[in-house]
């Protein structure tokens, strides 16, 4: 019975526009972008260099969140692996970009973060899904009509 319930209730939860994982790359994504905005202000004001440090936290925090988030789709609600690899990749990334920050070392900074923005956003869009798309659960036998997603 509670497996039954479980299974159900995830279903509801991955059929609906809302989950943790979706929840998790949609902050980072938003974190990377307030990055570029007080990039923009720490070339132009005093506050600027304090609001892109504590930036720089909650985004590396964020990142760490897309890990967890990742991992619990995968092990314990039975999704694929291959998010928890990008969100690895992407805390590697974050890792570098913190470390080439503090060295103060921009030409390789603001590209990073360029690139990881952009791979941030191909993750958001990869996550959410379309209206009127539906998705085969790994448990169904009978397989459902798919959209044009390429991960189906």
């Amino acid at each position: 019975m509670t497996t039954r319930v479980t299974t159900q209730a995830a279903r509801t939860t991955q059929q609906s526009g809302f989950s943790f994982l979706r929840i998790a790359i949609a902050l980072q994504t938003l974190t990377i972008f307030l990055q570029a905005v007080s990039s923009g202000l720490l070339m132009t004001s005093a506050y600027g260099e304090v609001l892109h440090s504590v930036g720089a936290r909650v985004m590396y925090g964020a990142s760490m969140l897309y890990v967890l988030a990742a991992v619990l789709a995968w092990k314990p609600g039975g999704g694929s692996p291959r998010p928890v690899g990008h969100a690895v990749g992407f805390l590697v990334l974050a890792s570098i970009q913190v470390a080439v920050g503090i060295a103060h070392i921009p030409s390789v900074h603001l590209p990073l973060g360029v690139l990881m923005f952009g791979l941030s956003v191909l993750a958001l869009t990869r996550a959410v899904p379309r209206p009127g798309c539906v998705r085969r659960a790994p448990s169904q036998a009978v397989p459902i009509p798919r959209c044009g997603h390429p991960r189906g």
